[in-house]
Order: C-alpha cells, then structure tokens, then sequence
C-alpha cells in the first residue's frame, strides 16, 4: 500500500501494512464494488462522500465500519469522506469495540460515561476525531440526505428495505462478533472482525482514483 503525506499513528499503521487484500473472496469483491462505484462517481464529480453504516444496534459492526472507512479515506487521501453509523435503534457502543481499536492503535476518549457514552476516536494527530456512540441511522446526528446508506448486518438488511434520503443502499453485512461475548475467544474474534472489515475498507479506498 502506498503511504501518503496524512501519516497515522505508527500502531494503525503497522496493523495496515499487514492486510492483505488477496485474503477477500471473490464473491465478497463483487459485494464490495458497488461502495467503489458510489465513492468513485462522487470524486469525479469533486462531491462530499457521506457513508452512514447501518446495524440493528449500532453498537459492534456499524462503529468498526465508520472508523475504519474514515482512516481508509486519510490514508488514501481522498477528500471529503465522511462516515457515519447508526441502527434501527439506539443502544451503546459495545466496550469490546473500543477496547479493540485501542488495542490497534486508535486513541480513544470517553467524552461522556451513562447507559450510551460518547467516545472521541482519533487515527492521527491532526484530523477531527470521530465522535462515536449509539444512536439511530435517522439521528440528526447523522446526514438526512445525499449518503449511501452500508447495511452491515442481515436484519438491518432485511429490517430496512426503504432508507429516507439515501442516494444508494449498500449492503455489506459482516458476522456478529456479539456470538463471542463473555468467552475466551472474545479478544480474538473481535480483533479478527476488526481486520476483515478494516481489509475490505482499505480495498474499496485503494481502488479509487482521484
């Protein structure tokens, strides 16, 4: 991969040199190209890329989508991405998110504690952290237009076959980590989700041009 002048904190960094996109199926390339096609026409047409990744609880494969596809975007130096996420309905980021992405790398702050906190997440020193915690894909929060819609679970999927304002539905559904929750595999399979998102993601940004 080819390094750009917006440089990442040295442990993304090390994690990102070791993806490797040959580990993506060909059905899952396929999958993926209609994301390419919806960034790529909004660069050439010098437009702001609003992504919005959609989940039932916004709370595990949403926020791993939002972050890794905003740290795609500076790596790769497309401009005026901006992701998103939000679910059919609010919850709380799950703490195993947060620990997981700190773990590679990503400075993390709790910006308020309660049932849903907010977290600031930061992939280098001088771009905007993102502001991340749980809320509905509908949340003024969020864009109410000119976004594709990423459904990245199955009954977002199937739960919402009509996204108000969104130019393009996406479906990019990956496992539920959550089948992992209180067991010694935990760590693991939520750093392997992590990978397989943060691999397809930096795919679809390297096949950009600009």
């Amino acid at each position: 991969m080819t390094q750009t002048k917006n440089t990442l904190f040295a442990p993304i960094q090390s994690t990102i040199n070791t993806l490797d996109f040959k580990s993506i199926s060909a059905e899952r390339l396929v999958i993926l190209q209609p994301l390419i096609d919806f960034i790529q026409s909004k660069v050439t047409a010098e437009q702001d890329i609003r992504l919005n990744f959609i989940c039932t609880h916004n709370s595990r494969r949403s926020h791993l989508s939002q972050i890794w596809a905003q740290t795609a975007a500076a790596f790769y130096n497309i401009k005026n991405v901006f992701s998103y996420s939000g679910g059919t309905e609010a919850t709380a980021l799950f703490p195993m998110v947060a620990q997981t992405l700190t773990n590679t790398g990503f400075q993390i702050k709790t910006l308020s504690e309660g049932n849903n906190p907010v977290y600031s997440v930061k992939y280098n020193e001088n771009d905007h952290p993102l502001i991340c915690f749980s809320k509905t894909y509908d949340d003024a929060f969020n864009p109410q237009s000119e976004f594709a819609a990423i459904l990245t679970c199955s009954s977002a999927d199937s739960g919402c076959p009509f996204i108000a304002g969104a130019e393009k539905r996406i479906p990019i559904t990956f496992e539920d980590p959550k089948a992992f929750d209180n067991t010694p595999q935990q760590a693991e399979k939520y750093q392997k989700r992590s990978i397989q998102i943060a691999t397809e993601l930096f795919y679809v940004f390297s096949q950009i041009k600009k």
